[in-house]
């Protein structure tokens, strides 16, 4: 915009610099970098030169190529974004139902009972036990054999192992082999017999009816206590 000024008799243009009124305008401070077809049409009235021409004509092709390309498998791609929309419908199913079965799957009962000839369910019992743990599992049994060991093997990595137990020749040999191929497991050497036997998982202490080497051989039971596993190990002696 610009207003007239009469000076020595001559019309003048001043430049008015208030442009308050344009505050309201939104608009990118960031240059474009592509451009529409029809300002693609508008270059060569620009820029003039032959090259220029021609790379207009190149790209309004490549506009007109593209949008025949859509025209002619709009069905197609609209039939794959349905199967997509649909596949995203179906995990989320999927996932829905495996939460669902997670939730009402039977949990681990604190107290399991096993007849004699169970040797399996009482097995996979103390095995799943073993697989629970976060930190430390310590088993005070007077009698192991390499069955332990082999249990002990099913533990996450970085969970300590302890067994306290009396002394077998035959055992220590078979826990010198272990230990040379996989996490150490400690053995500490009971200063007296003790009649029952116990598996301490973490923070929790569970009673075992028989040694875990015979767990199911025989009527035997296993039972979540209360007890603090401290308690258990200050009185071992």
């Amino acid at each position: 915009m610009a207003k007239k000024k009469e000076e020595t008799g001559q019309t003048a243009i001043e430049p008015v610099a208030n442009c308050d009124r344009f505050k309201t305008l939104k608009y990118s401070p960031t240059l474009p970098y592509a451009f529409t077809v029809y300002g693609v049409s508008m270059l060569p009235s620009v820029l003039s030169s032959k090259r220029a021409i021609d790379t207009s004509i190149r790209i309004i092709d490549a506009f007109v190529a593209m949008r025949k390309f859509l025209v002619q498998n709009a069905n197609v791609l609209m039939r794959i974004a349905h199967l997509e929309r649909h596949q995203i419908e179906t995990d989320e199913k999927i996932d829905a139902i495996l939460d669902k079965m997670e939730q009402d799957s039977p949990k681990q009962l604190p107290e399991q009972i096993f007849p004699t000839g169970c040797v399996w369910d009482a097995w996979a019992y103390v095995s799943d036990l073993v697989r629970g743990a976060e930190s430390r599992i310590v088993l005070i049994d007077n009698f192991v054999d390499d069955r332990v060991l082999s249990m002990f093997t099913k533990r996450k990595e970085g969970v300590a192992a302890t067994i306290h137990t009396r002394y077998n020749e035959q055992f220590l040999t078979d826990l010198k082999k272990h230990n040379t191929q996989y996490p150490e497991i400690e053995f500490v050497q009971l200063p007296h017999k003790n009649h029952d036997r116990f598996l301490i998982i973490d923070d929790k202490v569970h009673f075992l009816g028989a040694s875990l080497k015979d767990m199911g051989t025989g009527l035997c039971a296993v039972s979540e206590m209360s007890i603090a596993p401290e308690t258990i190990l200050g009185l071992l002696g």
